[in-house]
């Protein structure tokens, strides 16, 4: 008689137990846990010829081709940057994000631009009718190319669609809707997601047919059950941005075939997500004037150079405690150089309420936009505007110094070409042959006389 097991698996990072527990030793959730019910295992044997194992087929890495047609490209030139260029045959892409935020939108106006090209597509869904699909690909202008919708959440039906001659693509929209009959579990669990996951990729590295999957994000903004999917699949996609925001960011979180400094960048518009050719127009505040409190820096998201601009706002504090507040930029990094402001500048910030913000909704993780930070700060606490055709550049170190960034001529080349006429830079830093003014600091006291006057 067959035995089965209980585990209890933690809903939001996998974590499995052999016993219910009140908060998960992995994330750290309370009330997380849900009980599964697990089938034992058939132990299929091995394969033997004789007294030896059978060994499996193997390749010569040196005899393996490559060519052009390796890629396929989607039509959207941001979408194929992130990928790495475009679509690896039987390769597993899982793209994420907030409910609303566009997943659907962009993979749809994706396929789109594949069917013209005469590729055989098949779209997934579990969630929407094909009526409600047909709705958004009128809206999107998508709906006149030969793109089969089949609407089911069944993993054994899906999995019949895996045939190469007549189907060349397949969208599933998501994964959290699909479950596997022999499951006890709910669909969207993580036993569910798991086995429905490792069926999808078998199947499209055994048929050689690329798979998009998309999937739901938990509250802590991870999609569902992650250390399971990200493991699986080939390229973990987020599409970020605020829902009441114009633009969209898409980034990868993972990706096999090639890197995950990529960003793709993304307006939504009536007639569905648009490109964004020249990013560094959409970062940068449009000033007429020269206000104080504002300065512009160069941030490197992989091979990109985005100029972005840095607002600040130093006002007397109400209350004992002083406000900092950031957007954009990590809150604990504006404390610090709060701090090397403080001590190396002997400026009081500590009665001062600080508020600082990146144009455009631009996450800024990168230390070359530090400078840039400091002088926007102290532009603002003395109310000297800095010269907007101004760029800074640099590093800063709990001295005060101002050390090196990478790639310096690529962010020069960058503001050159957007009309800056002065660059500061880390003293250290050695450039090339530049039409744009250069100027030089060791240390933030003497950027700070270079550009404001201390």
């Amino acid at each position: 008689m067959t035995k089965y097991t209980t585990k209890y698996v933690c809903g939001d990072c996998g974590y499995t137990s052999a016993q219910w527990l009140g908060k998960c030793p992995s994330c750290g959730k309370w009330n997380t846990f849900i009980e599964e019910i697990v089938k034992p295992t058939i132990n299929r044997g091995i394969k033997k010829r004789g007294d030896y194992l059978e060994r499996a087929k193997s390749f010569l890495l040196k005899d393996i081709k490559i060519t052009e047609k390796t890629r396929t490209k989607t039509g959207i030139d941001e979408f194929d940057r992130v990928l790495g260029g475009g679509i690896v045959k039987g390769s597993v892409v899982l793209i994420g994000g907030e409910p609303g935020i566009g997943k659907s939108t962009l993979i749809l106006q994706s396929v789109y631009n594949l069917a013209k090209k005469g590729i055989k597509i098949v779209y997934v869904s579990g969630e929407e009718s094909p009526l409600q699909i047909k709705l958004r690909a009128d809206r999107l202008k998508c709906s006149d190319q030969d793109i089969e919708i089949l609407s089911e959440t069944d993993i054994e039906q899906i999995l019949t669609v895996f045939n190469p001659p007549f189907t060349n693509l397949v969208v599933i929209d998501s994964i959290q809707s699909i479950y596997h009959q022999d499951i006890s579990s709910i669909p969207g669990s993580i036993s569910q997601v798991r086995e429905c996951g490792q069926r999808i990729m078998e199947s499209a590295k055994t048929t050689g047919i690329p798979v998009f999957i998309i999937g739901h994000v938990t509250k802590g903004g991870m999609i569902a059950g992650p250390k399971t999917l990200e493991h699986l699949v080939d390229t973990v996609l987020y599409l970020e941005g605020d829902k009441n925001h114009f633009y969209r960011i898409l980034r990868a979180a993972k990706n096999r075939f090639g890197s995950t400094n990529e960003i793709g960048v993304f307006e939504m518009e009536s007639s569905g997500l648009k490109e964004v050719k020249d990013p560094s127009l959409m970062f940068m505040g449009i000033r007429e004037e020269n206000p104080s409190g504002t300065c512009t820096v160069c941030a490197m998201e992989g091979s990109r150079p985005f100029l972005v601009e840095i607002e600040a706002l130093v006002a007397q504090a109400s209350y004992g405690t002083p406000q900092r507040v950031s957007s954009g930029i990590d809150y604990r990094r504006v404390a610090m150089l709060l701090a090397v402001i403080e001590r190396r500048l002997n400026i009081r910030m500590g009665i001062k309420d600080v508020f600082l913000n990146v144009v455009g909704g631009l996450f800024l993780e990168e230390r070359a936009g530090d400078l840039g930070v400091i002088l926007a700060i102290i532009s603002s606490f003395k109310n000297r505007p800095i010269d907007k055709y101004t760029i800074a550049l640099g590093e800063v170190g709990l001295t005060g110094e101002i050390r090196p960034v990478s790639q310096i001529d690529k962010r020069i080349k960058e503001a050159t070409r957007l009309g800056f006429k002065k660059c500061i830079i880390p003293y250290y830093n050695r450039t090339g042959k530049t039409d744009i003014s250069i100027l030089k600091a060791r240390t933030v006291k003497e950027a700070v006389n270079l550009v404001i006057g201390y």
